[in-house]
């Protein structure tokens, strides 16, 4: 039997083996990053998470940031404004582990799919809903790329509160995301980003932190995360399942 299991083994070659597990085999998706930090950048274990998920089902991810001073700088230790000034594309770097490529330059027609993990980068330096709130613009190229992809039919998934960036440039759209389930806390403290996004257009289902909201139409897939005061293991268990059906849309 042993002798028998080596020929079977033998007889697919791995490459095949390794492409049959994976629907996402061969395809390269962007991971859109704002700098690096949960109060002032992308949220570290969000975007780890997106990472590890998308090599996991076989994806190559390709890192991008804007080339752009950050909003401003928070000291993560006191959740205080700090006096310095710091690239977002740089501060992107730490997470990334090599520089990323400059937001300018992703281009749908490149990529199968898109991702945006949360962390206030995506409120501050993405848009400037984190100051503004209905009232916000996002970001040009942000903008750029939302529509470019939702225009070519592919997939984009966004999580904690990078969804406010579909619900102001797709809400006319129509579509349909989540920024968490209010019901999850005593105390909710995003019913205004919920009431933001209703304000533009855009549909909201309140989903647990284990939960992913996937609007098939728009091919845009969204998970709560850190909208949850949740435990590790619990928004990497949420931030992968929103992974796992983006690359279903693939």
């Amino acid at each position: 039997m042993f002798g028998l299991r080596n020929i079977l083994v033998k007889s697919v070659p791995t490459t095949g083996l390794i492409a049959a597990m994976s629907s996402a085999a061969g395809h390269k998706v962007g991971v859109v990053l704002a700098g690096c930090g949960v109060y002032d950048g992308s949220e570290v274990h969000e975007a780890a998470a997106v990472l590890a998920a998308l090599t996991k089902n076989g994806a190559e991810p390709v890192v991008f940031a804007p080339d752009k001073l950050q909003a401003h700088v928070v000291d993560h230790t006191a959740g205080s404004e700090m006096s310095q000034e710091r690239n977002v594309l740089i501060e992107s770097a730490r997470i990334a582990r090599s520089a990323p490529t400059p937001l300018t330059e992703l281009k749908a027609a490149d990529l199968s799919a898109v991702v945006f993990p949360g962390g206030f980068g995506a409120a501050k330096n993405l848009s400037d809903f984190g100051f503004k709130g209905a009232d916000m613009t996002v970001d040009p190229e942000v903008s750029r790329i939302l529509k470019e992809f939702h225009a070519a039919g592919k997939p984009q998934a966004l999580c904690c509160i990078a969804p406010i960036l579909a619900a102001n440039v797709l809400g006319k759209s129509g579509v349909t995301i989540t920024l968490g389930n209010i019901g999850a806390e005593s105390d909710w403290p995003y019913q205004g980003s919920i009431e933001a996004a209703k304000s533009f257009g855009a549909n909201v289902e309140l989903k647990n932190v284990d939960e992913v909201c996937v609007d098939v139409k728009n091919k845009v897939v969204t998970s709560p995360a850190y909208m949850y005061n949740g435990k590790f293991h619990e928004i990497q268990g949420g931030v992968t399942k929103m992974v796992d059906e983006l690359i279903k849309l693939l």
